[in-house]
């Protein structure tokens, strides 16, 4: 699959009366590590994360039936499409494993939707929206492995370019089932080297990549209810492959050192998914050369918890 840059502006027009061009604000050095980076504050996104993109270009590019539409999340997308539903005037029911943020739950109940927790994982609450939707006929919306879900994220990107105005060598995205890096990376092709984030302990696409093919992996993280998938997604794969530099790691605690140096410093509080692009950088699992001009993508902030 690919998403030409026309198809990604067209979504992105399609989009904008619904979502907000979130800022960006440039770090100095010495701030998050040794080197200057540029933030992108998708937390500041209407539904508290990036997955309202990917929301939106599915109910307003798919015939979306009387019953409505269904969908499986840890969270963010569960938000995401209950926001887009509501705001649209359609029927959401929502699926949920247990370990999703007490937040991202009461979010979606508060957004209007039907909400079902089930499963101790996001693979159990997906295989229950799937009967739901084939018994009830509502239209599935994807988390992360669908062709408009994906050119929805696709559209952070874009904007993310025309907004780094000195211009980007580099931009660290987080990863989950992967369709946030996979919509970031359609967007800056090569011109952009493009590096994914995951933790230790749900290394989803960093497995897929070892092993040359999708494989199941750990879901044990506290970034989990965001980032842990049992399998990186079919049509995400082949697009990381091809347009993803490097998938690189980081340990819960340092994703929670980069949750309090984003606080500490800038005032952001951010889900633990959000801030494994910093934790990458204040635990050097991702270098910058001399002169680098890096991007971090920081995704959500539906969580409850303020940093220590």
């Amino acid at each position: 699959m690919e998403l030409s840059r026309h198809e990604i502006r067209e979504a992105y027009n399609l989009i904008s009366p619904y979502v907000r061009r979130t800022p960006v604000i440039d770090v100095e050095p010495g701030t998050l590590g040794g080197t200057a980076v540029l933030l992108k504050l998708e937390l500041m996104q209407v539904g508290g994360s990036f997955k309202a993109r990917g929301a939106f270009t599915n109910l307003l590019t798919r015939p979306v039936p009387a019953t409505g539409v269904a969908a499986a999340s840890g969270g963010n997308h569960g938000v995401a499409v209950a926001y887009a539903a509501n705001r649209l005037g359609i029927p959401a029911k929502i699926f949920v494993p247990t370990v999703s943020s007490p937040a991202k739950i009461a979010r979606i109940r508060e957004l209007g939707a039907d909400l079902v927790v089930t499963g101790d994982r996001y693979a159990d609450a997906f295989s229950a929206s799937q009967l739901w939707a084939a018994t009830s006929g509502a239209l599935s919306v994807h988390a992360y492995d669908q062709r408009e879900t994906i050119l929805g994220q696709a559209t952070l990107g874009l904007e993310l370019g025309e907004q780094a105005t000195a211009g980007l060598d580099t931009v660290l995205v987080p990863v989950g089932g992967g369709g946030l890096i996979a919509g970031v990376a359609s967007h800056f092709t090569t011109d952009v080297t493009v590096i994914g984030v995951e933790p230790h302990g749900a290394p989803t696409l960093f497995s897929a990549r070892e092993a040359g093919q999708i494989v199941d992996a750990a879901t044990g993280s506290i970034a989990a209810d965001a980032l842990a998938p049992r399998q990186v997604g079919e049509l995400v794969f082949p697009i990381t492959q091809k347009y993803v530099a490097d998938v690189v790691l980081v340990s819960d605690d340092d994703i929670r050192t980069a949750q309090r140096a984003l606080w500490h410093a800038l005032r952001l509080v951010t889900e633990p998914a959000a801030a494994v692009g910093v934790a990458a950088l204040l635990a050097g699992a991702y270098r910058p050369g001399r002169g680098e001009r890096v991007g971090v993508v920081i995704s959500g902030t539906n969580t409850d918890k303020l940093p220590d």
